[in-house]
């Protein structure tokens, strides 16, 4: 993640994440702390898995206070095993504390995601499959979460709903079939936007295709579906699947002949990696 995404975007969401956690001040820490001490303390790796947030995690604790300083041992996209210590955080141990919790809930989580998406991933390798991850992250946390997909080896669908057509069944029964929601979304997008549209059935299937569909999702499909209907489609619009995918099922679909397959779970069902701030003692200044 770069200055300019992290000054533009993440900045704003990071002060509201540490203002959520500390409303008038950190009770704990000034209890023990009341006056400013140099400290620093090991970032340490309690598994096995892939790192990804290492900015994120910094830029928690120089938004406290920009003479903080953060050594890495790591970088986004490594793989680290239990035990390993990836960081040393040098800075006023005010800060230190006051920070930890904020900027490991970011580093926890983003490396969970890059960690599970690595995972299926590397399922996928040697075929011509695209891993996609969706819209369905964690509120005001889109832009940390697909940016490890991204590190974990998946690529990004379309980031939010200004990012490209997406028409699903509810799009479809408002405009009234698949063919006027198609009509009608070419009508109003730019030229540069392709349509994608979601479909259930293999008579959906060639509507969509009949109206000039640019991409074709399939909607939980069972795989022996999918075959069928990419072989109807032969070429005439790109393929996805989706719905349900995990890692425990995306190898079945490397057999079926999709370009693109999306799954959620890539960020909603991703576990944490476990990671901590261990070791904090006072340094001379």
């Amino acid at each position: 993640m770069n200055d300019i995404t992290m000054k533009l975007q993440a900045d704003n969401l990071i002060r509201l994440a540490l203002q959520e956690d500390i409303t008038s001040e950190d009770v704990s820490t000034n209890a023990v702390m009341p006056t400013a001490q140099m400290g620093k303390v090991e970032l340490i790796a309690k598994e096995e898995g892939v790192i990804a947030g290492l900015d994120v995690y910094a830029r928690v604790f120089s938004l406290l206070d920009e003479k903080t300083t953060v050594t890495f041992f790591c970088k986004d996209g490594d793989n680290v095993t239990c035990g390993q210590r990836m960081a040393v955080v040098r800075g006023d141990i005010r800060v230190l504390l006051s920070g930890e919790r904020v900027a490991l809930n970011y580093l926890q989580r983003m490396s969970g995601i890059a960690t599970y998406t690595r995972q299926v991933a590397d399922l996928l390798k040697g075929s011509s499959v695209t891993l996609l991850d969706t819209r369905k992250t964690t509120p005001n946390c889109r832009i940390f979460e697909k940016y490890a997909v991204r590190v974990g080896g998946g690529c990004n669908h379309r980031y939010n709903l200004s990012d490209g057509v997406l028409l699903k069944d509810n799009h479809i029964g408002a405009a009234g079939s698949i063919t006027k929601a198609i009509q009608m979304a070419k009508a109003y997008a730019p030229f540069v936007r392709k349509i994608e549209i979601e479909v259930e059935t293999l008579e959906q299937v060639k509507e969509a295709v009949e109206a000039g569909a640019d991409i074709i999702m399939l909607d939980n499909m069972t795989p022996e579906m999918m075959k069928e209907a990419v072989q109807l489609i032969d070429g005439r619009a790109q393929t996805e699947c989706s719905g349900n995918i995990t890692k425990e099922n995306i190898a079945k679909i490397c057999e079926i002949g999709v370009d693109f397959v999306s799954s959620g779970a890539l960020t909603h069902s991703a576990p944490i990696l476990d990671i901590s701030m261990k070791n904090l003692h006072p340094v001379e200044a």
